[in-house]
């Protein structure tokens, strides 16, 4: 369940301006605000139904965006990415404290050739 909450909220964040106001207003309270179809029903006077076919076509339309696009999951590969350049460049530093070596080189070729694959993407 936290997992599909938190698939939920990436799509709105990244895709969330497509969607009409009522989509957005209904998905933020369903998901964000966690709200029950019901009480978003009451306070909008129309019936449970009404609300849920309004999240399901927002929902839909937000994976299909995904589908097509890809970016959350670019956006997750280049976290990752990042999180190794990261962590390259402390052991380089680490060993550039030390001295001058091959190990240095090689890790200074992952630092270039990760940079690289993120300025593609």
């Amino acid at each position: 369940m936290k997992n599909q909450a938190y698939r939920m909220a990436m799509l709105f964040d990244f895709y969330g301006d497509v969607l009409t106001d009522r989509q957005k207003e209904f998905y933020d309270l369903y998901y964000n605000e966690d709200l029950s179809l019901g009480e978003i029903a009451e306070n909008y006077n129309i019936t449970r139904q009404g609300v849920r076919d309004v999240i399901v076509r927002a929902e839909a339309i937000l994976t299909d965006l995904e589908d097509k696009t890809g970016l959350i999951k670019r956006f997750h590969t280049m976290t990752e990415q990042l999180r190794q350049v990261r962590d390259d460049a402390q052991r380089l530093a680490d060993l550039s404290a030390r001295r001058d070596d091959e190990e240095m080189e090689v890790l200074s070729l992952r630092i270039r050739d990760a940079a690289d694959t993120l300025l593609k993407e």
